[in-house]
């Protein structure tokens, strides 16, 4: 059993930064490939970003990729995501989440989910 608890949303400005944290509890953290999803009013959740178990692998939508970075501290049982350049589009509510596959990006495969942290990005 994994319990997954975010922080870090706000609101900020266009081109603003900021880092999202993904507290994780028990002792089988480090086994776990992390993820980021985003869900935005009225629409689908959407993968964002995810993280192998030893952090040496990495995968991002395209929307993000040069803006976001996941990261993740094993010994701390916590997966980051540091957004910059962020823009509109980005505003929505932010999950992560811990699978057991190796390169998952869809929400089915995906075992444990956080309650969310909201992110908006005003223009």
């Amino acid at each position: 059993q994994v319990q997954l608890v975010e922080s870090g949303g706000g609101l900020v400005q266009t081109g603003d930064s900021l880092r999202l944290s993904c507290a994780a509890s028990g002792r089988t953290f480090s086994s776990y490939t992390m993820g980021w999803f985003r869900q935005a009013p009225g629409k689908e959740r959407e993968f964002v970003a995810r993280i192998s178990w030893s952090g040496g692998i990495t995968g991002y939508t395209d929307s993000v990729k040069g803006r976001f970075t996941i990261s993740r501290d094993n010994a701390k049982n916590t997966v980051y995501l540091q957004m910059n350049s962020l823009k509109p589009e980005d505003t929505a509510v932010y999950y992560c989440a811990a699978s057991r596959l190796a390169y998952p990006t869809m929400t089915i495969q995906y075992d444990y989910w956080g309650q969310g942290t909201q992110v908006t990005v005003s223009s």
